[in-house]
């Protein structure tokens, strides 16, 4: 009997035999502001997201898949960090014109990629800042960026798209820039004729509703002030096109060997302007448009790996930088032609809260061959990716690297006796002192100025008054309906204390 047993042994630790040999490609879609329940696989029923469910169906679809803040530069911070963003200031989310948040010789997730031999490249929103500390130089090199914290390309948004300016990043310099035509971003208007959203808000093709009525680029007024610059600005219509077609380049030109490909989705962050072939195939106005949009593009992304024979050699990951949003500055229909669709699915909270809605949004994981196709209730995030990366890899990370990115590989995978993390730290956008800890089924949610904000998506985003902590079982009550907190005192003191070790420590 002992020869069975050793075979049986030694077959299926090969089977789980994954980083050292193997070195799959890797590619992490992020979408924007993309809820839990928009997407068809997570209960969206008013249209379909025919692609990502594909992928879900093909992969491992987790019910308890996070990122770490509910607005987007911090997401992507700790995403290539590592690091939880409250831990590092002026990581909230990033102005026009910001400095590069990540700075050289800072450990990332692409840097740990590349010294595993892998070519790297990011291609879409980034929104990270650039350049030095006065920001970046549009008319010239704009360094540091990516390309010095481990990406080998870049084609990007530099910001994000309600802010300025409207131009492409290819590696470090604005794409068709004209040298005669300089862009200039200004914080104040730059004179007393630019026009902007207030002053010719007649000519605008989707109008503002707070906050979004500075310059006016392709009838879409935005934050910030910005002139010249004209060749190289793109239309808004078109941007889901461009970078689909320059990763499916990127794609095909870096298939001889491992590669990483971060694909940063805009959608459906606003403003909410579709390429004119998706605008009314929905029923929630551009908003929802802009979702059939994203699934498109993952749609073409996999039918490239398919094509060039990759799937079965590729790691997928498909997330979202934060929860839904409604009314997020300019009048697109999405709050008014919401109905019966619940964006958030379940839970409580969008973007910019720290209940469940704000965090818990679409997580799955394909790898065609390797991972058993079907659904997880493991605690996973985003800010998993760089250890569990370097443990496919069999990279040993830097010391002090990723302090807050737990080895969740076997999770990711779907190894049925695997774990995900214990506990996860959920924040908002910067230093409001609102937080989210989940430890196990225990949520203990913390908003130190008693205030939350965007409770219920499908409303406006009002401030609401709220308890300065409250408990909750995400499991028996994942919609944080029901304050547990009276009821279990030394939970509670217990949960706040870890809390607050997490927090003022530098470690996990």
């Amino acid at each position: 009997m002992r020869i069975p047993v050793l075979f049986f042994c030694l077959f299926f630790s090969t089977l789980f035999v994954r980083a050292e040999t193997r070195r799959p490609n890797v590619i992490v879609i992020m979408a924007d502001d993309l809820g839990y329940g928009d997407i068809s696989c997570q209960g969206a029923s008013t249209y379909e997201t025919p692609n990502i469910d594909r992928l879900a169906a093909e992969g491992l679809r987790f019910t308890s898949g996070y990122c770490t803040a509910s607005t987007c530069t911090p997401t992507r911070y700790s995403f290539l960090t590592g690091t939880y963003a409250f831990r590092t200031k002026g990581t909230g989310i990033a102005p026009p014109s910001a400095p590069a948040i990540i700075l050289p010789g800072t450990a990332t997730l692409p840097g740990m990629l590349k010294e595993a031999g892998y070519r790297t490249a990011v291609i879409g929103k980034w929104h990270l800042g650039l350049g030095g500390p006065d920001g970046p130089d549009w008319n010239g090199e704009i360094t540091p960026g990516p390309l010095e914290i481990g990406f080998d390309h870049c084609f990007l948004l530099p910001t994000t798209n309600d802010r300025v300016p409207q131009v492409y990043l290819q590696d470090r310099r604005v794409l068709n820039l004209d040298p005669s035509d300089p862009i200039r971003v200004y914080r104040e208007k730059p004179s007393e004729d630019h026009p902007t959203g207030i002053t010719h808000r007649d000519t605008l093709k989707m109008d503002w509703t707070h906050g979004h009525n500075n310059t006016i680029h392709n009838g879409i007024s935005r934050i910030g002030f910005y002139t010249g610059g004209e060749k190289a600005r793109f239309r808004d219509e078109d941007l889901a096109d461009e970078w689909v077609k320059r990763s499916i380049a990127w794609i095909e030109a870096a298939a001889g060997e491992p590669f990483f490909l971060f694909f940063a989705s805009h959608d459906p962050h606003v403003p909410r302007m579709p390429h004119e072939r998706f605008q009314g195939t929905t029923p929630h106005g551009f908003r929802s448009d802009s979702i059939a949009q994203l699934d498109w593009c993952v749609g073409e992304l996999m039918g490239t790996l398919d094509r060039l024979d990759l799937a079965e050699n590729t790691f997928v990951v498909f997330c979202s930088d934060n929860g839904p949003v409604m009314d997020d500055g300019y009048a697109d229909g999405a709050l008014e032609k919401v109905g019966d669709h619940r964006a958030g699915g379940p839970f409580k909270g969008g973007k910019y809260s720290v209940f469940e809605g704000g965090t818990r949004t679409p997580f799955i994981t394909r790898w065609k061959g390797t991972i058993t196709p079907g659904v997880s209730e493991e605690v996973v995030a985003t800010i998993d990716l760089f250890a569990s990366l370097a443990s496919l890899t069999g990279t040993k990370l830097q010391p002090g690297a990723a302090p807050d990115s737990a080895d969740v590989l076997d999770a990711l995978l779907g190894d049925s006796v695997a774990k995900g993390r214990s506990e996860l730290v959920q924040q908002d956008n910067g230093s409001s002192g609102n937080f989210g800890f989940r430890a196990g089924k225990w949520k203990l949610v913390r908003h130190d100025k008693g205030k939350a904000r965007n409770m219920i998506v499908e409303s406006e985003l009002a401030n609401t008054d709220v308890p300065k902590f409250q408990l909750f079982d995400v499991e028996a009550d994942p919609g944080e309906t029901v304050d547990l907190i009276e009821r279990n005192p030394e939970l509670a003191v217990k949960l706040k204390k870890r809390l607050e070790e997490i927090i003022g420590s530098g470690i996990k």
